[in-house]
């Protein structure tokens, strides 16, 4: 799978499962969890213990593209990609690591916040924005964002929930490319019981929206 592969797939399926918790074994199940749920576009970051071994195993499932997140230096995409990663995400932007995703052959999402940053990732060849932490503003600031800008491929990954102000429909009637599921999907009560039907369930709630809303 190229980048622009990618990018493409992304975009179709909308929505991704971000992942991060100190339970190598807790990670597995909630993810487990989550493609029962419909997902299939995961993150695992890689401040999860035996983080390798997840993104290994679970990018060998059929149908399933996996990625890493909090991808801070080169050795660390090296190694991901070596795991089987197929995008890599960063909270900052890091030119060096870009460049490492592109020789890799792999997606690029650096962590932006500002216009500024998001114009520089592009230039630097990020496929996309991971737009990180949500702007006060939420999607009516990303609308603002993308008229001067309309060419960037913008992911909120912070905030984004099923439902409310800061619900998935407002941020894709806003232009956003897809959008990244964390505590809305990985609930730190759920986690903390091992609930994995209820993060199914949110899954499923999830992936069904994203498909019924308009393109």
């Amino acid at each position: 799978m190229t980048p622009e592969q990618f990018v493409d797939e992304f975009g179709r399926a909308r929505v991704s499962a971000i992942l991060r918790t100190d339970d190598q074994r807790k990670a597995a199940e909630a993810m487990d969890a989550a493609l029962r749920g419909g997902f299939r576009i995961v993150e695992f970051t890689l401040t999860i213990p035996g983080v390798f071994e997840l993104i290994r195993e679970f990018s060998k499932r059929e149908g399933v593209i996996v990625g890493a997140g909090t991808v801070l230096d080169v050795d660390q995409a090296r190694q991901a990609v070596a795991a089987g990663a197929r995008f890599l995400v960063s909270p900052v932007v890091d030119e060096p690591v870009i460049a490492a995703a592109a020789a890799l052959g792999v997606a690029a999402m650096p962590g932006t916040h500002t216009p500024t940053e998001m114009l520089r990732a592009h230039r630097a060849g990020a496929q996309l924005c991971k737009l990180f932490p949500a702007p006060a503003g939420g999607p009516a600031w990303l609308r603002s964002v993308r008229g001067p800008l309309p060419f960037l491929k913008i992911v909120p990954t912070n905030g984004v929930s099923l439902e409310g102000p800061e619900g998935m429909e407002h941020w894709f009637a806003a232009g956003a490319w897809a959008a990244g599921f964390v505590a809305a999907l990985f609930n730190p009560t759920d986690m903390g019981a091992s609930d994995w039907p209820a993060i199914e369930a949110k899954a499923r709630a999830i992936v069904a929206r994203a498909a019924a809303l308009p393109r």
